[in-house]
């Protein structure tokens, strides 16, 4: 019978041996990557998957790990690749995957001072030092496992502040206040509706939005005047710094005047363009970002970290004592050590912040902020190229990094080039070399990159629209017989 091997003190030549063969697989993996994955088909993939009986018997440890090489790393999705560009997924700076081995090893949990001691104390120290950079001069935040999760307690802040502050207004059962609704845009990402769900909003208002995907904020105070005269209590407004699909900023500094004059707490969702806070260039971008009462910055986005990195700050600490919750055998209320879950919606949690701290110790905050103005200069110089593709249409600007684009040649009607988006994305993952996403601009389907990755050349990038382009004509040709009328626009050559 195989035993369980667990890490112990004795076991140290163990892990060294194990973990070593692992790496050196997993190097020679690296080094051999030539496209962001593999074409082996869907449905091979599931067979793989599911002929292993997990109830069979032990192979043990060193077998397993061979085989989870075979298996999984063999056929993985490789986000530092080139061809990579389809969504918000950064490659990692490598002395945070170090310090991921690290935790991994020591396995911390950064709920209460005991179990992590100066763990706390690291993460507490990254905090402040991100507060700071958000300009939250006496801020505070917390670790969280993603974007999601930091609006989601975001969400929850505000609610509990509107409800604090509804003394002698009419409640509804259970204290809160009545009809709570929160403020954004239809740019705004998904999680903040599902949030509001989750919460027991009422309603998310969408508040119109210029032609390149803000939030107009003359129209934000409309919105806000109209629900109140419609009876319902303004929770918080959710501006973004970094929509998913345009990559635009919502004009913080009025945004934060319309919130100050009405009252409303003001969430910044800069999950995506949270790089700008080291940007030696573009810092001022998030001007205004400052006046907002929490914002979210998904390091493992554009701080070039290992999922999972995120983290909810907010300008005022007491904030996250809205929430607070005590247990007698975990973090009883007459403690003197910091404990984190004080703040936290989660009780065990991962020590992320200690990836942070190796990187900025290791190449310094302003290499971060280089790296994320790299990719915004080449979705510039992408930009261009799409532009001047006789191909390709550009959708729309972005601030950020992230490129629309449809593949729509002279002739061929909107309706046909619109049908062919999917597939073309569809035959780009087929086969593994260039990897896209699809999305919906404005009521029509486009394709986009989104570059995160400082490394890749405008010369990758031109090839990477270029094999697009043979891609989609050959996509083309190949839907003919089920789009008649595609047979009598699709561009000379279309078959190569």
């Amino acid at each position: 019978m195989t035993a369980l091997e667990i890490l112990t003190t004795a076991d140290a030549d163990r892990y060294r041996t194990t973990v070593t063969a692992t790496v050196d697989r997993l190097a020679d993996r690296l080094a051999a990557v030539d496209r962001p994955t593999t074409d082996t088909a869907p449905h091979e993939l599931r067979a793989r998957v599911a002929d292993i009986d997990l109830d069979a018997e032990a192979i043990g440890t060193d077998r397993a790990l061979a085989e989870l090489d075979d298996l999984f790393v063999r056929e993985a999705v490789w986000f530092h690749d080139p061809g990579y560009l389809a969504h918000l997924n950064c490659p990692v700076a490598l002395p945070a995957v170090a310090a991921e081995a690290v935790l991994a090893a020591v396995n911390p949990s950064v709920d209460t001072w005991d179990q992590s001691r100066i763990g706390t104390e690291i993460e507490r120290h990254v905090v402040d030092w991100l507060a700071g950079r958000a300009g939250f001069t006496a801020g505070d935040g917390v670790f969280t496992s993603g974007g999601s999760q930091s609006n989601l307690q975001a969400l929850l802040l505000a609610r509990e502040a509107a409800t604090s502050a509804a003394t002698g207004s009419v409640a509804t059962t259970g204290g809160a206040v009545p009809h709570p609704v929160v403020f954004a845009t239809a740019e705004t990402h998904f999680s903040i509706a599902k949030s509001a769900r989750l919460l027991g909003l009422e309603a998310v208002i969408d508040v119109p939005t210029d032609t390149t995907g803000r939030m107009r904020p003359a129209a934000l105070a409309e919105a806000i005047a109209a629900a109140r005269a419609a009876g319902r209590t303004p929770v918080a407004v959710v501006a973004t710094a970094g929509t998913t699909d345009r990559g635009v900023i919502d004009p913080l500094e009025p945004i934060a005047d319309v919130c100050d004059l009405e009252g409303v707490w003001l969430h910044v969702d800069a999950a995506y363009g949270c790089g700008l806070l080291v940007s030696p260039t573009r810092r001022h971008l998030l001007d205004g970002i400052e006046r907002a009462r929490s914002v979210t910055a998904d390091l493992h986005k554009s701080f070039f970290q290992p999922v999972s990195s995120s983290v909810l700050l907010v300008r005022d600490p007491d904030d996250l004592r809205r929430t607070a919750w005590h247990a007698d055998y975990l973090n009883p209320e007459d403690a003197a050590e910091p404990n984190q879950v004080d703040k936290s919606l989660q009780t065990t949690r991962r020590f992320d912040a200690l990836k942070l701290w190796a990187t900025l110790r290791a190449s310094g905050a302003d290499a971060v902020g280089r790296a994320f103005d790299a990719v915004i200069d080449l979705a510039a110089a992408t930009h261009t190229m799409v532009a001047e593709h006789p191909e390709f249409d550009l959708v729309a600007p972005t601030q950020l990094s992230t490129v629309l684009f449809r593949w729509q040649p002279a002739g061929l009607p909107d309706d046909e080039a619109d049908a062919l988006v999917a597939p073309i994305r569809a035959a780009l993952l087929a086969e593994g070399r260039v990897l896209v996403a699809k999305t919906v601009i404005d009521g029509r389907p486009c394709n986009k990159f989104t570059l995160l990755n400082p490394e890749t050349t405008p010369e990758q990038m031109r090839a990477s629209l270029d094999h697009v382009a043979r891609t989609a004509a050959a996509t083309a040709a190949a839907v003919n017989a089920t789009i008649p009328a595609l047979a009598a626009t699709t561009p000379a050559g279309a078959a190569r």
